[in-house]
């Protein structure tokens, strides 16, 4: 293992030299938060794609694969059609707009009310998607140094703390492209044709699975459905999403450069599912599917290649890790300490200037440091990111597509829709379970219903209101001064 360990070593020495050379790029608020909004096609698809294939997209995915066959993919593919439909539909406005938060495009839409409580829910799903990542980092370094899983997580959230907190998202950006390389070359190059060839091919594989393995839906229709709703939507509204939709230098790079990494999702989607059914039939009595990754790569490939596909999972893991720990911080940050900040000032508090880049700075190393906390105190991966992505979904969805695609919305109906479909979720989600499928569903048409009717019984948001979202989102008004 002495030169796999030696690919492990070199690879996180370099994400710390890519902090320290972020931190030298970033010199303003608009540097430290979207790199300036200045990255091109080539690094804002790399980095795109990075941000959404995470550990479960990897770990999980080839888990999903040994569990379910190809229709295992279902998972990974709702996160790319989510990011296309994104790209395609959506992108080119929010790029335009020139904000650092979704709860600031909210505020934009509806008049100035809604920031708040929009902003703590979206914080407390990026803290949980950011304690989800950083627990999968016990699943990795056990395989890599037989370390318990304490000190997995902390050795593991410690480098990503740091490059995080060093140069913001200049060092994510550029940690990203590494990342975005090492995970192509690891699972798409080596990984998933070893597994294939030392599963005797794909005619071994159909005749030692059932046929179920081989159908496309057969993961169940109610499963797909309940994917779309949290992944696909999901992606549509997500802080980490839109933070890296923020940093496009134009529309086009955001439409285009997000189709581009839409559709290598889809491609690791099916990758991530055949090397898990290829798995199925070297290894077809595993205690936990999760288990499939990390078996093939330790048991089946040469020294030296098993380093550095471990590394493409550690990307994977770092990369999600990163960009959710940046949009918790920044929303914590501009969207909650700011505004009790402000009305402080207001309150007779002082109002001197401040630092920005050094309070967030100081936001990421607080979120870190509790995202580490909290990924040591809980142990179910799927749970935590099911109680994150439901809380963004069912709070969050109908008011900000509302806002983008119906007129008639108001903050009223915004804030009822936020707060009913929040709590709803919650609610359901303790009568039914975390993991059932109903607190989605539910509290989506919770939302949905409250969010029309207390806008259509409200007065319409002013015009003047309405004007200036229009011109923000046409790119004709100039942007707020430092972004």
């Amino acid at each position: 293992m002495a030169v796999d360990y030696a690919v492990i070593v070199v690879y996180l020495a370099g994400m710390l030299v890519m902090g320290w050379w972020g931190m030298r790029r970033a010199k303003s608020k608009a540097e430290f938060l979207v790199a300036g909004r200045r990255l091109g096609p080539w690094m804002y698809s790399g980095t795109m794609a990075a941000i959404v294939l995470g550990g479960a997209s990897t770990i999980g995915g080839v888990g999903l694969g040994y569990q379910y066959g190809l229709s295992g993919a279902w998972m990974v593919l709702t996160i790319g059609l989510g990011l296309l439909a994104l790209s395609v539909f959506f992108s080119a406005r929010i790029a335009r707009l020139k904000v650092y938060t979704v709860s600031e495009m909210l505020d934009l839409r509806y008049g100035g009310r809604a920031g708040i409580i929009s902003g703590v829910v979206m914080w407390a799903y990026t803290l949980m998607l950011a304690v989800t990542s950083t627990i999968a980092y016990a699943t990795i370094f056990d395989v890599l140094f037989d370390v318990n899983r304490t000190v997995a997580i902390v050795l593991g959230g410690a480098i990503v703390v740091a490059y995080s907190t060093l140069g913001g998202m200049w060092s994510i950006t550029l940690t990203d492209m590494v990342q975005f390389v090492v995970k192509t070359i690891g699972v798409l190059l080596l990984l998933l044709p070893i597994a294939v060839v030392k599963a005797g091919g794909f005619g071994e594989m159909k005749a030692q699975l059932p046929t179920e393995y081989f159908d496309p839906l057969g993961i169940g229709g109610e499963t797909i459905f309940t994917y779309v709703l949290i992944y696909t939507f999901g992606m549509l509204i997500g802080q980490d999403i839109w933070q890296r939709v923020f940093t496009a230098r134009s529309d086009r790079t955001a439409r285009w450069g997000g189709t581009v990494a839409g559709t290598y999702c889809l491609v690791y989607a099916i990758a991530g599912a055949v090397i898990g059914t290829a798995a199925k039939v070297m290894y077809p009595n595993l205690a936990s599917a999760d288990a499939a990754f990390a078996t093939i790569v330790k048991d089946e490939l040469p020294v030296g290649v098993r380093g550095l596909v471990l590394a493409a999972a550690l990307a994977a893991v770092m990369s999600t890790s990163s960009g959710a720990l940046i949009a918790c911080a920044t929303v914590a940050n501009n969207d909650i300490w700011s505004r009790l900040r402000g009305a402080v000032v207001r309150d007779g508090g002082s109002g001197e200037p401040h630092d920005e880049i050094r309070g967030n700075r100081a936001f990421i190393l607080i979120m870190g440091i509790a995202v580490i906390l909290i990924a040591i105190a809980l142990n179910d991966v799927v749970q935590a990111l099911t109680v994150a992505y439901n809380l963004l979904v069912g709070g969050l969805l109908v008011p900000i597509l509302g806002g983008l695609l119906w007129r008639r919305g108001t903050a009223a109906g915004a804030l009822s829709a936020v707060c009913v479909g929040g709590v709803a979720v919650v609610g359901l989600m303790a009568y039914y379970g975390i993991l059932a499928n109903q607190p989605i569903y539910y509290g989506l048409l919770s939302s949905l219903a409250v969010y029309v009717v207390v806008s259509l019984a409200t007065p319409p948001t002013d015009a003047a209101v309405l004007a200036a979202w229009r011109e923000r989102v046409a790119g004709r008004e100039s942007s707020p001064s430092g972004v």
